[in-house]
């Protein structure tokens, strides 16, 4: 090839780099994607860990959200108080109180305490307890099954099966509610941080079943209607329920309990 074909082949190139240069700049410049600054501070402020346990497709959907005003500033139950105040500074709102809050696990139904029907070979799965006889092995219907699906849906490694049963570490959950939908029995809910008692039974069957299959069920008996100073109680299908909202955590139900299926932490 002579040295004139070279210039011009070179020539080409380099025009035909220049024509898409420009019009790759053009069209970036018309078609560009207006940024909130606001939203790319609040994801920046976010704790960055996309568990979902705001209701959004993690933290990005959050922060989207906050910036075009569709969520509050506490809407990150990871991050709390800490994280509300900054989002709230970056917006220009005044932050809201957030209570804390924390997973607990409504079952005492340990291998000690709860009755077992058969023993139960197959898949560790909470979810697959579904398809055998009982709904599991356990006797009581609503006890933990303790096979761990909560353990792998909590992203923060605050869960741990103990003897039987899930129990949550209470400094390690932030609240996230991953446990929450993971549990398939509904055992799980997520209460105040500051609760000091609760209601450690989901079972719902009359006095004499509940007795039978666990040592520690709760048997709508009402005494702790009865013993509690601050109407916070009350008996529901059998079953004991503390209004957080009114409970002083005085401990009278947990103390007048005859099943201990109250508990004070």
């Amino acid at each position: 090839m002579s040295v004139t074909g070279i210039l011009t082949a070179a020539a080409v190139v380099g025009i035909v780099g220049i024509f898409v240069g420009l019009f790759l700049g053009v069209a970036g410049i018309r078609f560009k994607v207006e940024t909130d600054e606001r939203e790319e501070a609040v994801l920046a402020a976010l704790p960055g860990n996309n568990c979902g346990g705001c209701g959004y497709a993690g933290c990005s959907g959050l922060a989207a959200a906050i910036a075009k005003g569709e969520a509050a500033p506490g809407s990150c139950p990871v991050g709390g108080e800490a994280v509300a105040k900054e989002v709230a500074r970056i917006m220009g709102v005044s932050a809201e109180a957030s209570r804390r809050k924390v997973a607990y696990v409504h079952c005492q139904g340990d291998c000690e305490r709860a009755r077992t029907d058969y023993d139960y070979c197959g898949v560790l799965d909470c979810r697959m307890m579904e398809f055998v006889p009982g709904g599991g092995p356990k006797a009581c219907g609503s006890g933990c099954l303790g096979y761990g699906t909560c353990v792998e849906a909590c992203p923060f490694d605050a869960i741990s099966v103990v003897n039987g049963v899930a129990k949550v570490d209470r400094e390690k959950c932030k609240a996230c509610g991953k446990c929450v939908e993971a549990c398939p029995k509904h055992l799980i809910s997520l209460i105040p941080y500051e609760a000091r008692t609760v209601v450690a039974c989901s079972s719902r069957d009359k006095g004499p079943v509940a007795m039978k299959a666990c040592q520690t069920a709760c048997i709508g008996c009402g005494i702790c209607v009865k013993n509690c100073p601050s109407q916070a109680v009350k008996v529901e299908e059998f079953h004991a329920i503390i209004d957080q909202e009114k409970c002083t955590g005085c401990g009278a139900c947990a103390e007048k309990c005859p099943k201990k299926a109250i508990v004070s932490l």
